[in-house]
């Protein structure tokens, strides 16, 4: 399994913007399917974005199309998500995953590798 820390979350005024990193530490994505998940109190977890291991495929959920962007840095071993025109109900959790599957499944239960969660909140 791919060890994952994210980070970046914080607070924000709505139509603001915020940049999450997701790292892998002790060794390379290599062919790891990369994702973001959100999970906001009392709601189940949800699929925000992705981008296949050799950056050919991205993928987003309908909620966040047109406004979040996901990136991957294999240099920095980094995957980001950038956020722009934030709003209150994209506070959540902000978790990403690993998948060794080369296809982006919108699913949790297709990833096996998490990292700890950051915090995002967007104020009105």
């Amino acid at each position: 399994q791919v060890q994952l820390v994210e980070s970046g979350g914080g607070l924000v005024q709505a139509g603001g913007s915020l940049r999450l990193s997701c790292e892998a530490s002790g060794r390379t994505f290599g062919s790891h399917t990369v994702a973001w998940f959100r999970q906001a109190p009392g709601k189940e977890r949800e699929f925000v974005g992705a981008v296949s291991w050799n950056g050919g495929s991205i993928s987003y959920g309908d909620s966040v199309k047109g406004r979040f962007t996901v990136s991957k840095d294999n240099a920095k071993n980094t995957v980001y998500l950038q956020m722009n025109s934030l709003k209150p109900e994209d506070t959540a959790v902000y978790y990403c995953a690993a998948s060794p599957r080369s296809t982006i499944f919108t699913g949790s239960m297709w990833y096996e590798s998490w990292g700890q969660g950051t915090q995002v909140t967007v104020s009105s």
